[in-house]
């Protein structure tokens, strides 16, 4: 987890106006507090948190980075705490069709976050790791509203109160002189030009998917998804029975978990 508290003031260029909409809290089968302004949405739910920036463009690129920046603003220039969000600490994805959704691995992750929006000015929700601002939201109400949610979702039951255990996709290893673990995810809308995301000993870089075999009408056997690196890299996805592998280069990685 990243996740820190500031005494110090910082001055911040913001790049956009806060939604100056009070927050409101809505009960029923799936109770949230919410705030909205600006074309823009924040909606905390019982275990995670969605978020429409005013651009579908900005939904893709948090989630192609899969990194989120929270800043929680003291004033209008003191940061009294941040909470860097990433695949280790959460599940970044898309949910119907452009909100971005942040399912929180660690409870304990997501009350820091909740204490922090009730306690603060305004939050900042930044380009991770760079003064890039998707959206801010001022937290008049935001107490209160929370306090509403957390009364709710503890007499449901809804609220996580056991780490949630992070996803774990098909992992491929092998490869030649050089071994290499590879691991890929869909992250986008089909169509979209850069929906989903290669790892390969750690390093990530975008890629678009190809359902179709570089035209040919007859795929090889097995064949289920080409991912074209940014990087020009190319990734061949393959399942036939009990094995699933990926060729890369001249070589064959299969799964390896």
């Amino acid at each position: 987890m990243i996740r820190f508290a500031l005494t110090a003031t910082v001055v911040l260029s913001f790049s956009s106006l806060p939604a100056q909409a009070e927050w409101s809290f809505s009960g029923g089968s799936s109770p949230n507090a919410f705030n909205q302004g600006n074309n823009m949405t924040l909606e905390l739910q019982c275990d995670r948190i969605r978020f429409s920036p005013a651009g579908y463009e900005d939904s893709q690129d948090i989630v192609s980075k899969q990194g989120l920046s929270i800043r929680f603003m003291r004033d209008g220039a003191t940061e009294a705490g941040a909470f860097q969000v990433g695949s280790s600490n959460a599940q970044i994805s898309l949910v119907d069709d452009y909100p971005v959704e942040l399912l929180f691995f660690e409870s304990s992750d997501y009350d820091f976050v909740l204490d922090q929006l009730a306690r603060n000015a305004s939050v900042d929700l930044s380009m991770i790791d760079r003064d890039v601002t998707y959206g801010i939201f001022d937290l008049k109400g935001s107490g209160a509203a929370i306090k509403s949610l957390r009364a709710v979702c503890s007499g449901s039951g809804q609220q996580a109160t056991t780490p949630i255990e992070a996803p774990e996709g098909v992992v491929y290893c092998g490869g030649g002189a050089v071994q290499r673990v590879i691991e890929y995810a869909i992250v986008g809308q089909s169509g979209d030009q850069w929906d989903a995301i290669v790892t390969i000993n750690g390093d990530t870089v975008r890629a678009m998917t190809s359902y179709s075999y570089f035209g040919n009408s007859q795929p090889p056997a097995g064949f289920q998804v080409a991912l074209l690196g940014e990087d020009r890299s190319e990734y061949l996805v393959f399942s036939d029975g009990a094995r699933n592998w990926i060729e890369f280069g001249d070589y064959t990685y299969n799964q390896c978990n």
